[in-house]
């Protein structure tokens, strides 16, 4: 063979459905025809894995519960996940990213899913943990077994990406039936799965790379996902918009020190268009963002723009930054005590960092303000999540049209 052939070498890209709520997400995205990834269901209950169309079908826990499923507790799907971790490492070798989707909640999916990214990661696959987190109405104890599930599998991954079933209530008709709700989170989670591997796999307008997305993944810690879609006039920048202020959002992307965009759209997708949308992000990323950036031509989609922003990078404030901070604020502190005496009363504002420059705002939240949800019958304002006034932001600057459209002044990443 003739060594100076180039070889055509594909990023191998492995999805992980565990428990009920995985493998009806895996079986979801086999419907849609996701590309280029291999399938792998995992779960405790024989039956339903039996009606799963993946790749692969690994029946854990055979000994433990005797194919029966865990009884929505995650001890036994952890158990189960560990018994069977050599049969789990065996379809997981290769990899060099691997997505484990879950429903969090029960047990199979929310005590096996940080055994299965553990193996990943020990493997040397880039390792996306995408879940869901369970609707109000389906109780406390589920809830709660969520919310320690989410904590563990987030020590397990490179990137976590949590999404509120709750949120989907307020994009949902009041007269969704239980069925159509739970397949909605489907839908989302296969968003989420097809939002990167599409960047990768896809040959695109602006194509990407394997490294690309995993110099804003690795070691990324909580994302956030929004996902929009326009139609007509400035369909782009109105999907950019409805992608940066998603209900889906549990807090704003303000801040983040990495970004994935994906814009897809037909033939027709306009190179102005584009830019707009993509400065529209990037304006509201951290001013030293990593923004990795693609763009998809799918005819299949007509005159809609999906536009999908996923946003990391908040956990991973370096220690230098965090000093820089502190010492900063006790300046300031020293400053505001001497003008003001240690007992005077100190005017509004003093004393607060700048939501931009060094560390964010939102870089180190509380897990009570990253994972709080609404209930199920509050109304979520179409802004929910995100504290920029979005025409403001967009608006700033020339007059309204003039300067842009003539200059097109492209950001940074797109030159």
């Amino acid at each position: 063979m003739d060594s100076s052939t180039p070889q055509n070498y594909l990023a191998v890209i492995k999805v992980v459905g565990i428990g009920g709520g995985g493998v009806n997400a895996v079986n979801r995205m086999i419907e849609e025809g996701l590309r280029g990834v291999e399938f792998i269901a995992i779960n405790t209950d024989a039956q339903a894995l039996l009606m799963s169309d993946a790749d692969v079908k690994l029946d854990v826990g055979r000994e433990l519960t005797r194919g029966l499923g865990a009884g929505a507790n995650p001890d036994v799907g952890r158990q189960a996940a560990e018994d069977h971790h050599e049969e789990i490492e065996e379809v997981l070798k290769g990899a060099d990213m691997v997505f484990v989707t879950a429903g969090e909640g029960g047990g199979t999916g929310t005590g096996g899913a940080p055994v299965v990214a553990r193996i990943a990661r020990s493997l040397g696959a880039l390792t996306i943990g995408v879940v869901t987190r369970p609707f109000t109405f389906e109780g406390r104890r589920r809830s709660n077994q969520a919310e320690n599930g989410i904590e563990t599998l987030r020590d397990e991954v490179d990137t976590l990406i949590v999404i509120p079933n709750d949120r989907l209530l307020s994009i949902s008709d009041r007269n969704v039936s239980m069925l159509d709700a739970f397949k909605s989170a489907d839908q989302v989670l296969l968003s989420g799965v097809q939002g990167i591997t599409d960047l990768i796999t896809t040959p695109g307008l602006i194509n990407l790379d394997f490294a690309d997305v995993k110099s804003v993944m690795q070691g990324a810690g909580s994302a956030l996902m929004g996902i929009g879609s326009a139609q007509g006039e400035d369909r782009a920048v109105k999907a950019a918009e409805l992608a940066i202020a998603s209900p889906l959002l549990e807090a704003s992307i303000d801040g983040a020190h990495g970004v994935l965009l994906s814009i897809q759209g037909g033939s027709d997708l306009g190179l102005f268009e584009i830019n707009e949308a993509a400065r529209l992000v990037q304006e509201v990323a951290h001013p030293e963002a990593n923004i990795i950036f693609g763009a998809v031509i799918d005819d299949a989609l007509g005159d809609q723009a999906r536009v999908t922003v996923i946003a990391a990078g908040f956990d991973s404030v370096s220690p230098e930054t965090n000093a820089n901070n502190t010492n900063a604020a006790a300046q300031q502190a020293a400053t505001t005590r001497a003008a003001f005496g240690s007992g005077a009363a100190q005017p509004a504002g003093v004393g607060r960092s700048p939501q931009r420059g060094g560390a964010p705002a939102f870089a180190q939240p509380s897990a009570q303000q990253k994972w709080s949800q609404p209930a199920a019958n509050d109304d979520v304002p179409d802004d929910a999540g995100f504290d920029v006034d979005l025409p403001a932001e967009a608006e700033t600057g020339a007059p309204a049209g003039a300067a842009r459209k003539d200059a097109l002044d492209f950001p940074d990443f797109l030159k």
